[in-house]
């Protein structure tokens, strides 16, 4: 019966059948060549060897690095990690930039934001163009009404200076220190000097106060303190490296700002 199933003719057959090995020609400890997979891949991708297990990841060759694309530079889920803070977290911080002796940079050190540099800029620009306009009323109040005009352009000048000096001049200092031989964080640089603008939250509120004598003393100190932080946590963060002549230009620069709202908005 075994002869009659090998006689069968097989010449109707399509494709190919694989051929059984008789006991003689089978070698005890020939090796057998298993087929690579790259199920972890999909779809397969050839490497080097063309298989193997490719981690999810992974680069395709052992000796290739991946190479990170721009695109995600414009991927807003790039950004979402700096804004993954709670409510707690921020109030902390706000606390700290108006104590400067709180250590603020290493609160931020692990997870530096931007949810809180966004907002208190937002509203100090608009808190900068309604109060300006009313510290104005009050002060033109004692002399004549007549003269007095809603300026709209307080709120144009708020925008272009805030965000423009809370974008530009961390990005600037980044920069600098880079050149001198420092390894700062650009991202912690927006996050602090984000937050060494809350003070002048507060500060615009008393700026309401008219009396021009008081006025001065607020933003002075207002100022001061602002500047007190970034000298602190510039020093902090460039710890070893001989760079005070950046940060008393940092200090100078804040203390600039602050005569700025004054004279600009206050006046």
């Amino acid at each position: 019966m075994d002869e009659g199933y090998a006689n069968l003719p097989t010449s109707h057959l399509l494709g190919s059948v694989p051929a059984v090995l008789t006991p003689d020609e089978r070698k005890p400890g020939a090796p057998v060549e298993a087929a690579t997979s790259r199920l972890q891949q999909f779809p397969p991708a050839p490497g080097a060897n063309g298989g193997g297990y490719q981690p999810p990841g992974a680069p395709l060759d052992g000796d290739v690095e991946t190479q990170t694309s721009w695109k995600g530079y414009f991927n807003i889920a790039s950004y979402a990690p700096y804004f993954n803070v709670d409510t707690d977290v921020v109030v902390d911080r706000l606390v700290s930039s108006v104590y400067p002796m709180d250590g603020f940079f290493r609160k931020i050190d692990a997870n530096p934001d931007m949810y809180g540099p966004l907002w208190i800029t937002t509203t100090l620009i608009f808190m900068l163009a309604a109060f300006g306009n009313f510290a104005t009323y009050l002060m033109q109040r004692k002399t004549d009404l007549n003269i007095w005009n809603f300026d709209v352009g307080y709120f144009n000048w708020a925008a272009s200076v805030m965000y423009g000096y809370a974008i530009v001049v961390p990005a600037a200092f980044f920069f600098l220190f880079q050149y001198f031989g420092s390894r700062p964080s650009l991202v912690r640089f927006w996050c602090m000097w984000g937050y060494s603008l809350f003070i002048f939250v507060p500060a615009s509120i008393l700026l309401l106060i008219p009396v021009e004598f008081l006025r001065w003393l607020i933003i002075a100190g207002a100022g001061g303190a602002s500047s007190w932080f970034i000298a602190l946590n510039l020093k902090e963060c460039t710890e070893g490296a001989d760079l005070m002549p950046l940060i008393a230009s940092a200090s100078v620069l804040q203390f600039a700002l602050a005569l700025f709202i004054k004279v600009y908005f206050f006046a």
